[in-house]
């Protein structure tokens, strides 16, 4: 079977393409780091069977982060495989800067060209003189068209096991007699010599991980760096005159729309309006719509003709209590929040498509960089708001160890999917239609504790580095329903299978701890104390002070530790929720306000109980992630830091609450501003002080 090797720059298609030749479904984003490790799939042309492999988006073959290292040391040390180099017909002549790199290294090569599905086209290309110039085969697709990925299949097919590229770049004569190359040269026990060669350039250019690699002592000058990529750059400028032709004066991905999405002033209001909107349509509107359809299908339909099934059948207490409470109350309860976590995938990959993400990750660039992070902590951060396990891995692709382990640690702030039916059945219970601002608050509170927090790492032990940020401007354009609807499958997918795996098999010992005492007795029957009882119970003093003291609340709080979604299944089965006309959310809501339950709030409390649920400790697949990507050491700190923030943060918004219904938000809205007022006076008169090259006529330092 021959391998084939798929390399590119970022944001050039070349995940649609693996994709399509694959017909796989990997996740495709204009973010660089979307591909954080080496990924394969089997495909056939003809009858030949081959093994593509998907390498992480590099601009060079000198790697500045995790990832790039991993598909500079994959292409090293598979120099033999045949390699598809996919760029940017808009974007051709940054693209060729890699192109150059690997035709030095004689690496048998096709150069793949993707127009990116646009109808009109930045440059137009005469193929035959372009590959003429190179020494190559070259062919322009589209990556989403079958047709262009047929001509692309017979092309790999030809090729075959091409002998390497021997081609001699013109410019290659001009590094070859730099006054150091030859010392460098003799130093490296290499026969092949286009490799030979392409190392010591890459030594000239200082490429620490291949100076540590051969063991390299020679002294280099600083010299050479900036003149080798600029005569690169200069042989591929002349060059493209030649079968380059610019059709639009205007710069690739540029647009009229960025006055208002990338405005100093605007560029925050908009996103958090839009932010808004997305919330209002996930959990009220369209969304609500869906959940309550699902659910009603789910538990007068399928539940109860299961429930008098087994009835029928067996008529044994604590039989039916499973099936009812355990199974159809518990995971219905969850089943119909499916709409609700589709949709917030959905627009959050409609965002992402469209080109928009991109720009606020360069709008919250100078932000990150205050604080100790960088835009590429945007992309990690995002990906939290569907999944932290998923997003934590993406941090590897910090080229920093400090801003990885920042990144990492923060990424568990953000509000998960999982955590959706949370705060639409407890927040909707309260607050009703008023909920999508709670829910709103939730979201920016992980966002503002999460910038603090790194802010803090960033003044003590984690202080980072300054850190490249490359990020390309992808035209704003119309997300293909082919693309949503893959993302929608696949979340979809994920979804079921972990409410099928995890959650079913969680909420079934939920049940039967929260229905059996330590005696074995079944307690809805026989009366007594059940096993989640007793430990709630044993747990109490430590979270009254916050307001849910009651055991059904915190029982489902450790039951949450596996995953967020069990804990609304878990309040479900604590409070008796059974199938009946009555939804099962609405009978959730309507149980939790009653004090008669065994998990029952106030408007206080479950505010503060929610607050709790965003910061408490992530589940535990999120914090093996953790423990793989940052260590033990740092995962553990981690989760103590949040178990202390959930905890500080509830403790303030449960007081501050009952403050406000006490004596009027006004009230304390002037309490704060005086405070705030008296703090920021004793810090300026101490700082006043403190200071010793200040003007003694007005107390600040000036020249007067």
């Amino acid at each position: 079977m021959e391998e084939i090797l798929l390399i590119g720059n970022p944001n050039t298609g070349k995940t649609t393409l693996f994709n399509n030749l694959t017909k796989s479904n990997e996740h495709i984003g204009n973010w660089h780091g979307v591909t954080v490790e080496e990924k394969r799939k089997k495909f056939k042309i003809d009858d030949n069977d081959y093994e593509l492999v998907d390498l992480p988006g590099i601009y060079s073959l000198t790697a500045l982060s995790f990832e790039e290292q991993v598909a500079v040391d994959y292409i090293f040390n598979n120099l033999d495989k045949l390699v598809i180099n996919i760029c940017d017909i808009n974007n051709l002549q940054r693209n060729l800067y890699l192109t150059l790199q690997l035709l030095e290294l004689g690496v048998n090569t096709i150069l793949a060209i993707n127009t990116m599905g646009n109808k009109k086209f930045y440059n137009e290309i005469d193929l035959d003189k372009l590959q003429k110039e190179l020494g190559i085969n070259a062919i322009i697709i589209n990556a989403d068209n079958k047709k262009d990925i047929e001509n692309l299949k017979k092309l790999i097919k030809n090729q075959g096991k091409k002998e390497k590229n021997n081609k001699i770049l013109p410019y290659l004569n001009i590094f070859l007699n730099f006054e150091d190359f030859n010392k460098i040269k003799n130093n490296l026990l290499i026969k092949e010599i286009n490799l030979s060669n392409f190392i010591a350039i890459k030594v000239l250019e200082k490429d620490e991980s291949l100076i540590k690699k051969y063991n390299i002592n020679y002294e280099i000058s600083d010299k050479y760096i900036n003149k080798i990529a600029k005569i690169r750059y200069d042989y591929i400028n002349v060059i493209s005159k030649s079968f380059i032709v610019r059709k639009k004066s205007t710069a690739y991905g540029e647009s009229k729309l960025d006055k208002i999405f990338l405005n100093r002033f605007l560029a925050l209001p908009m996103f958090l309006l839009i932010m808004e909107i997305i919330f209002y349509l996930t959990f009220f509107s369209i969304g609500a719509f869906l959940s309550a359809f699902l659910g009603d299908f789910i538990q007068n339909i399928l539940g109860a003709k299961l429930i008098d099934l087994i009835s029928s059948i067996c008529n044994i207490p604590w039989v039916i209590g499973l099936f009812e409470n355990g199974i159809v109350a518990g995971l219905g309860s969850i089943l119909s929040f499916l709409p609700q976590v589709v949709l917030l995938f959905l627009f959050l990959s409609i965002l992402e498509d469209s080109g928009y993400l991109a720009r606020i990750a360069f709008s919250f660039e100078d932000i990150f960089k205050k604080v100790g992070l960088s835009g590429k902590s945007v992309y990690t951060l995002l990906m939290g708001f569907g999944c932290s396990a998923t997003a934590c891995l993406t941090a590897r692709n910090m080229e920093d160890k400090n801003s990885k382990i920042k990144t990492a640690m923060l990424t568990p702030y953000m509000s998960c999917s999982a955590k959706l039916p949370i705060y639409a059945v407890l927040g909707g219970a309260f607050f009703g239609a008023s909920n999508v601002f709670v829910v709103f608050f939730l979201y920016l509170l992980g966002v503002f504790v999460a910038i603090i927090l790194s802010m803090i790492l960033e003044k003590t032990v984690l202080k980072s580095k300054n850190q490249s940020f490359i990020l390309e401007f992808p035209p704003y354009r119309i997300p293909k329903i082919k693309r949503i609807f893959n993302i929608i499958s696949d979340n979809l997918k994920q979804f079921i299978i972990r409410i099928g795996s995890v959650i079913f098999s969680m909420n079934i010992i939920v049940w039967l701890l929260g229905s059996f005492s330590f005696c074995f007795a079944y307690v809805p029957t026989d009366g007594g104390m059940s096993m989640l009882e007793s430990l709630g119970r044993f747990l109490s003093p430590i979270f009254i002070p916050l307001g849910f003291g009651n055991w059904g609340a915190r029982s489902a709080l450790l039951a949450g530790l596996v995953a967020k979604e069990i804990i609304v299944s878990s309040i479900a089965i604590f409070n008796g929720i059974n199938s009946s006309d009555v939804s099962i959310n609405e009978q959730i809501q309507a149980s939790i306000i009653n004090p008669n339950s065994s998990v029952f709030f106030t408007q206080s409390s479950v505010l503060s109980y929610l607050v709790f649920c965003l910061f408490y400790m992530p589940c535990i697949a999120t914090m093996s992630v953790l423990n793989k990507e940052i260590g033990i050491k740092w995962a553990l700190i981690s989760i103590i830091i949040e178990f202390v923030l959930a905890y500080f943060i509830s403790f303030i918004v449960y007081n501050i609450y009952n403050l406000c219904l006490t004596y009027g938000f006004g009230f304390i809205l002037i309490f704060v501003i005086c405070i705030a007022i008296v703090l920021f006076s004793i810090i300026f008169v101490v700082r006043h002080l403190k200071s010793k090259d200040k003007c003694k006529f007005c107390g600040y330092k000036c020249k007067k």
